[in-house]
């Protein structure tokens, strides 16, 4: 209910306005006749399929609802996936533009997992919807707020029994097990769209959660979507941080896709497993062939064609054949390259100035330069720290609406600083706010800070490499990469610290410093705009509101700020409101839902989903999948340079290629499991997969015309 304070708030200023502009005639007509909401848009649910959440409205005669105003967000415990929604009625809005429509009724069908012990699915229901005959209004933005039952947790008594029997208890006297006897598999249905797997092993052996991939045979329009339940923590010398299960473990899965008329599935599952001695044991590839209409136990039994071969457990074959050294190398250079980037320059432009002013003195830039450093490379260690441990993607925490706020604010105080509107000085301390100050050891080192923080969407050329490198290697290892990342970055001005042919390049300091200053904050002004558009797009116009909101009362605080300077103590108690105050509008922002994706086909692009992308695989069809973000400034190149051009439009069809694109500007599971099946640090990733039906070749970072051309060419054949 809370998101609602601000549509009524919002609500009331639009009356005011349109009282004061003379137009209240407009809305003196008459509205005795019009349905309460709920009865104009009768909302229904249904959860009894597992899950599935199945959402019905029926829409009275002289209403409709918008498609592009359907939001969806989960309650805790509760992940949603894709929200599929049938296209609507397309119109031009005099409001809203082009927009689609719906009218009479419409069914959304959302994809969902629950956390284990989780009883209930919350579900915050977000919709939007006109009359449109006289009188022609819309309603306020609705929220509904639904609990809905979850379906039975666990699987029949008839399952648990069927998957009850345990080995016998093995005694080897120490020498290692066969596989077959070390790790026993076996699966079961319970219906067409719901498997149940097993893995049970002997005391002192353990099965990788994220070693184990599972497929389907002979039908690739089937995809798996395995739920793990928690694990045990584990520091493997081979993996890093990684999660196992000893003893047994229980895994359902959902297949997706269409499995009507299938009497059997065949299940191929790859996995593998060691023993707490030190064996690791090569990867094992199991074959079960399930009777989905009976539901009978099927026993792994070694797959007849032969798996593909493990690569050694160290760091030089995990993760694309790279040893230590060229992946340092390749990241050194790839936070060089991040010097030029347009996330990072804005930034920059504030050591710029500093080094600029340090003039002659060298002892001055030397400390600019170590703390600038000290800065890169302890928000290096401890995102890297945070990356390896929860198995994220590098920039992922630019999917936070409260992250991508935050940091526009931030780019706006220190835009302000640098227009003159505020000056920080030693009063701040050591806080965050010292950014904006030229001069003190704390301002450099949260510069770099900053220059991390914002680094994230500008994949460097040579990044990509370097981090899927780091999150397969052993932890010191990848940490040594993320030092390297972060030297690289801070190359440039140890240069100018400490090597005095380098300095002797910087121009002299004189007035015309002050003007330089005041130019560069319009690349911060800059910045903070590109990232309202980015929360724009993950939460919509109601969190652009409010972040201007909070802009607003953040330039109220500095200038008051500005102004209480030599005042008393109570002018300094109201600089501390303010800032109290400009927190709430960020606080609101939390609470809004997240903006629908929904999957659709626009101007000839196929939004990503597993399902859609086996259906085009089984037809034989070539597909380029596109996994980017509006966040990602790599991305946004590749779509001007490459993707958005006619020649790439032409490329497509002469092969007969579909462009497929997943959008990760918001947390979406479904993408990030794609990410993780190929080892992707993060977006872009581009994967060309064959008519044949071969596996999917993945492309660079940074595309180029010739190269698409020839990977599209290749597929077709």
């Amino acid at each position: 209910m809370r998101s609602f304070r601000f549509g009524g708030v919002a609500a009331t200023l639009l009356v005011l306005m349109t009282l004061l502009s003379g137009v209240s005639a407009a809305f003196a007509q008459d509205t005795q006749n019009l349905l309460p909401v709920n009865e104009a848009y009768k909302l229904t649910a249904d959860s009894s399929t597992p899950g599935v959440i199945k959402l019905h409205w029926a829409i009275a005669q002289d209403y409709y609802l918008y498609r592009g105003r359907m939001n969806f967000k989960g309650g805790d415990g509760v992940t949603l996936g894709t929200a599929q929604l049938p296209d609507g009625e397309k119109h031009d809005d005099p409001y809203l533009g082009p927009v689609e429509t719906y009218h009479h009724s419409v069914d959304a069908t959302i994809p969902y997992t629950l956390a284990p012990g989780t009883a209930t699915i919350a579900l915050t229901v977000r919709y939007q919807g006109c009359h449109e005959t006289d009188p022609k209004i819309c309603y306020p933005p609705q929220t509904a707020h639904l609990d809905l039952p979850a379906p039975a947790a666990g699987p029949s008594n008839k399952l648990n029994d069927l998957l009850s029997a345990r080995p016998q208890s093995l005694d080897n006297n120490g020498t290692p097990l066969p596989a077959e006897q070390a790790f026993q598999f076996s699966a079961i249905a319970q219906d067409a769209q719901h498997l149940l797997l097993r893995w049970t092993m002997p005391k002192g052996y353990y099965l990788y959660r994220d070693q184990t991939t599972l497929s389907v045979k002979d039908a690739p329009q089937l995809s798996l979507t395995p739920s793990w339940p928690a694990g045990t923590l584990h520091q493997d010398a081979h993996f890093g941080n990684t999660t196992v299960y000893f003893n047994e473990v229980d895994v359902p899965v959902s297949v997706h896709g269409d499995a009507s008329g299938l009497k059997t599935l065949t299940l191929v599952a790859s996995f593998q497993g060691c023993q707490d001695a030190g064996l690791c044991y090569p990867l094992m590839t199991r074959q079960a062939n399930i009777d989905v209409v009976h539901g009978g136990t099927a026993t792994g039994e070694p797959a007849q064609s032969p798996a593909p071969e493990m690569p050694p457990a160290d760091a030089k074959a995990s993760g694309m054949g790279t040893s230590l050294w060229y992946a340092l190398l390749l990241a050194l250079g790839g936070g060089l390259i991040l010097n030029l980037m347009p996330c990072v320059l804005p930034v920059l432009s504030i050591k710029a100035i500093g080094l600029l002013e340090s003039g002659e003195n060298p002892e001055r830039r030397r400390t600019h330069a170590l703390m600038y450093t000290a800065g890169v490379l302890v928000s290096f260690i401890v995102l890297g720290s945070i990356i390896i441990a929860l198995k994220t993607a590098w920039g992922a925490h630019l999917q936070s609406p409260l992250v991508v706020a935050v940091l526009a604010l931030l780019m706006l105080a220190v835009a302000l600083s640098m227009s003159g509107v505020v000056q920080f000085g030693a009063s701040l301390g050591n806080t965050g706010s010292s950014l904006a100050n030229r001069s003190g050891a704390a301002g450099d080192f949260f510069t770099g800070v900053l220059a991390v923080v914002v680094a994230s969407p500008c994949t460097a050329p040579f990044m990509g490499t370097a981090l899927a490198y780091a999150f397969v290697a052993p932890m010191l290892d990848a940490l040594l990469v993320f030092v390297a990342l972060g030297l690289g970055l801070a190359l440039p001005f140890l240069a100018v610290g400490f090597i005095p042919a380098v300095s002797r390049l910087l121009p002299r300091p004189g007035r015309w410093m002050e003007t330089l200053k005041e130019v560069l904050a319009f690349p911060m002004y800059l910045t903070a705009a590109w990232l309202a558009w980015v929360l724009a797009h993950q939460r919509d116009a109601d969190a652009v509101g409010l972040l201007l909101i909070a802009a607003v009362l953040l330039a109220m605080t500095l200038w008051w700020f500005e102004r209480s300077r030599g005042r008393g103590v109570f002018s300094r108690l109201l600089v501390v409101l303010l800032a109290a105050i400009t927190l709430a509008p960020l606080y609101y922002l939390t609470t809004l839902p997240a903006t629908a994706q929904v999957a659709r086909e626009d101007g000839g692009t196929v939004a990503y989903s597993p399902e859609k992308l086996a259906e085009l695989r089984k037809a034989g069809t070539p597909v380029f999948v596109d996994m980017t973000a509006d966040w990602c400034v790599t991305c946004k190149a590749n779509e001007h340079a490459v993707l958005d051009g006619e020649t790439f439009q032409a490329l497509l069809k002469r092969t007969g290629t579909v462009y497929m694109k997943g959008d990760w500007t918001d947390v979406n599971p479904t993408i990030s499991a794609f990410l993780q099946e190929y080892h992707s640090p993060g977006v872009p990733l581009y994967v060309v997969f064959p008519k044949n039906g071969g596996p999917g070749k993945q492309l660079p970072t940074v595309l180029t015309s010739s190269l698409v051309e020839e990977a599209l060419t290749e597929a077709s054949k």
